[in-house]
């Protein structure tokens, strides 16, 4: 991953290829050109004070992510000059928002791979705007190419490597606060990159077994106390519905437990993750055209097994417990049908009505295990419906909940880390459709309100008392279009940063 430094140096005498400045749009009280942005001064004087004229004249205008490259000026000994557009200025006497600093840092990151060093003169107004550059360009330099003739250690996206080193100019290298700015960054990061491998991973070399190995070394190496129930051990415990959705493949499922613990914890948050390695549909299989990106139902397992390490690796003073519900939903002769009955880990039994209405059955296990800790609250992540994409879109993730203060608190998270999410609602009505007249309840409902009706499903196999939440990521969690500011085309990881905010505001006590 590209290496970070932060640096006092003069961005004239500074040896690198590039400096990247941020530039923004003009206001509407002061429509014109664009306009320099802070951090930028030494290179605009240079430019004789016209910088935002140069840059108008090759078309630059501010907008969030556009990038502008153009020679730098006599004298300084980076050749090169990249403007990154902020997008609106912030209003007076407040300081850029920390997404456009890590969305623009993540623009620039990506345009500038197959460089070896790039200076970031961007707005650093404190500590927290350090830590937001240095998340975008840690994501931003992102690259996915294990498969690819070219994609060793050496050759990246198109036989370039990612960018390799950045230097932050405006931080303090000295100053606590932004050290561990960088270093909570660098931590997130690089487990927000690890949950993206997973997601892009294909799914022959990416079964339930191989997902639990992998958390069992990192968990090793991070001091996280690890669990993995096999199938044995699965018939054993009775979690009838991770078994039911894994009964046609091949490779067993898994259900994983990582429990990173602290002595000062304060709250316990526990984080349940929807693991499903390949989602053909099952019985009721996808149509053409669906199937494509279905190594990505992992994403959910793939965010909470980053959450619970980076936790580990922050040192929160919070106990975070992590469920990964691991299953490859395949059609075969063993596989569950349309119409079985299934009797679930909390002893209720389900209908199965639609076999790729399976992500509810295998968190459903996991949300009773979970329950059966007492923690102070539990968030389940998952790629669990088309209905969540078709009313938020791909780039915002639903919100659920059986509590509305605790809902607004995961909101909250959201926000602060960056990361577009929306309150949604759990409709008593809609409850009545799962009624089964085999079952205690059926997997399916209204058609009409999908997402909410999936939420309601989940919240049945939450134990009494505790509070709980709902992620819904299917929409932001694969990106199918091109790359933007720090997101790549391919797996995201998002939720992870969300999760990591909900773990330290447990180390502070502050999930209520």
């Amino acid at each position: 991953m590209t290496a970070l430094t932060l640096s006092t140096a003069a961005v004239a005498g500074l040896r690198a290829d590039a400096i990247v400045i941020g530039v923004a749009k003009s206001s509407a009280s002061k429509p014109g050109g664009p306009v320099v942005a802070p951090g930028a001064e030494a290179v605009d004087q240079a430019y004789d004070g016209n910088l935002a004229g140069v840059l108008e004249t090759l078309g630059a205008s501010g907008a969030e992510g556009e990038v502008t490259k153009l020679p730098a000026p006599a004298g300084f000994k980076a050749p090169l000059v990249v403007a990154v557009g902020l997008g609106a200025q912030p209003r007076e006497n407040s300081g850029y928002d920390a997404e456009a600093l890590r969305k623009a840092a993540g623009a620039a990151a990506r345009a500038l791979t197959g460089t070896k060093k790039a200076a970031f003169a961007l707005p650093l107004a404190d500590a927290a705007d350090a830590g937001a550059v240095a998340e975008g360009v840690l994501l931003g330099a992102y690259s996915f190419d294990a498969y690819k003739d070219n994609g060793d250690a050496k050759n990246g996206k198109n036989g370039k490597a990612p960018l390799a080193e950045a230097a932050l100019l405006g931080g303090k290298p000295r100053d606590k606060a932004y050290k561990a700015a960088v270093e909570r960054a660098v931590a997130v990061s690089e487990e927000l990159n690890r949950a993206r491998d997973l997601i892009n991973t294909p799914p022959n070399d990416l079964n339930p077994e191989a997902f639990a190995a992998i958390a069992q070394a990192a968990a090793k190496e991070h001091g996280i106390k690890v669990q993995v129930l096999d199938e044995k051990a699965l018939v054993k415990g009775g979690y009838g519905g991770i078994l039911g959705v894994g009964a046609g493949s091949a490779s067993g499922p898994r259900l994983v437990k990582l429990s990173y613990t602290s002595s000062k914890a304060k709250k316990h948050l526990a984080l349940v993750g929807k693991g499903i390695t390949y989602d053909s549909g099952g019985i009721s299989l996808k149509p053409a055209g669906h199937n494509e990106t279905m190594k990505c139902d992992m994403s959910g397992a793939a965010a909470v097994f980053a959450a619970v390490v980076a936790a580990a690796r922050l040192g929160l003073e919070a106990n975070v417990t992590g469920w990964l519900a691991l299953a490859e939903n395949m059609p075969s002769g063993s596989a569950t049908r349309p119409g079985d009955v299934l009797r679930m880990y909390s002893g209720k039994t389900v209908e199965v009505l639609n076999t790729d209405a399976e992500g509810r059955l295998v968190l459903a296990d996991a949300l009773w295990a979970a329950s059966q800790e007492k923690p102070d609250a539990i968030v389940d992540v998952a790629t669990l419906t088309g209905a969540m994409v078709l009313a938020l879109g791909s780039r915002t993730f639903g919100i659920m909940a059986n509590d509305d203060d605790f809902r607004a608190v995961v909101q909250e998270a959201a926000e602060e880390a960056g990361e577009p999410a929306w309150p949604m609602p759990l409709p008593e009505h809609l409850r009545k459709g799962m009624e089964s007249s085999t079952a205690d309840i059926a997997n399916m409902g209204e058609r009409m309100g999908g997402g909410l009706v999936a939420g309601l499903f989940l919240r049945e196999f939450v134990g009494e008392g505790i509070t709980w939440a709902h992620l819904d990521i299917a929409g932001p969690a694969f990106n199918e279009g091109g790359p933007f500011g720090y997101t790549p085309k391919g797996g995201t990881g998002s939720a992870v940063r969300t999760l990591v905010r909900l773990a330290e505001r447990a180390a502070a006590g502050e999930l209520s």
